[in-house]
């Protein structure tokens, strides 16, 4: 009878080791995505509605985070992000807002002014039943290689905003990011405007085929993301830093291979500067950092690592 028990104990203490082992996927976060209670806390302003001249007939919502001592004679670095309402939400992956309490709190990073932005809704007003829901004209504006989304957000409503707000003018101190399609987006701004903005946080980027659309006799092709390692490979550097993150189960569908395609993205940037070096090119070079994981497409390992993301773009 006592070995039984004996034998039992064991049982329940392997399988309570078990259940303990690591799952694909799952990162926890650190104290700097958690509210600590001696942070000093900015102020998260919001939601707005704009609309755009640009992508007529749609509307977008929008946040403004302004971090504490926020001195508009002293404007503040500056991160966008899309997805904004996931960006935001204080039970989600990304937490944004509760990291740059955080780190400004603990001079890791300097004073940063957070703009979170939706994708654009094709309605007067932006649907109050959405939650943390894609609305319905993301893809036309995430995922196009075009420059409407950036002449969107860097001609219209970042001049609106600054109407109120201040925040640098300087492209080296400004951060554009996001994830899945949110992340090409954000690189899309950047290749097209490096004079706006030259930092990108690419989460789960969806560097495929989403936007791909082939030629009609009425419409010429339209080009998918999977054209971006291509187009770096055969386009001058521009001076943009950018942090990739992936993960081996991230999605592969008709679109492309997730993981595969951000690979691509870095071996392109990678052998562009290699080049560069070879042939004397004395112009800018990419700055690249990254970090695969085992993740699939959702948010959470970059949400994790968020601190450190923002920590590597401006620790100097």
């Amino acid at each position: 009878m006592k070995l039984w028990i004996l034998t039992l104990g064991l049982l329940l203490s392997v399988t309570d080791s078990f259940a303990q082992i690591r799952q694909p996927g799952d990162y926890a976060f650190t104290q700097d995505s958690l509210e600590q209670p001696k942070t000093q806390k900015g102020k998260l302003e919001g939601p707005f509605e704009f609309h755009s001249k640009i992508f007529a007939g749609t509307v977008r919502r929008y946040w403004i985070y302004i971090p504490v001592n926020y001195n508009k004679k002293r404007p503040p670095n500056l991160l966008v992000f899309q997805d904004g309402q996931r960006a935001t939400n204080p039970d989600g992956s990304l937490r944004i807002p509760v990291v740059l309490d955080n780190l400004i709190h603990k001079k890791d990073i300097p004073p940063t002014l957070g703009i979170f932005i939706t994708p654009g809704n094709l309605s007067d007003k932006y649907p109050d039943n959405l939650g943390m829901s894609n609305p319905d004209h993301r893809a036309q504006e995430y995922d196009a290689l075009n420059d409407n989304y950036a002449r969107m957000l860097i001609d219209e409503l970042l001049p609106e905003i600054s109407k109120n707000y201040s925040f640098t003018a300087d492209p080296a101190k400004r951060i554009i990011g996001g994830t899945s399609s949110g992340a090409i987006c954000a690189w899309t701004v950047a290749w097209h405007r490096p004079d706006a903005f030259q930092n990108v946080i690419s989460l789960i980027g969806s560097y495929t085929s989403i936007g791909f659309k082939p030629a009609t006799a009425e419409s010429p092709i339209q080009p998918g993301g999977d054209l971006y390692p291509g187009l770096i490979r055969k386009s001058p550097i521009r001076p943009i830093k950018i942090f990739l993150q992936d993960g081996s189960n991230d999605l592969d569908n008709e679109h492309g291979n997730w993981f595969l395609a951000n690979q691509q993205m870095l071996a392109s940037l990678l052998w562009a500067n290699r080049h560069a070096d070879e042939t004397g090119d004395k112009g800018p070079r990419y700055k690249v950092n990254h970090v695969w994981g085992d993740g699939s497409h959702n948010d959470q390992h970059g949400g994790t690592l968020m601190p450190d993301i923002l920590r590597w773009f401006w620790k100097n």
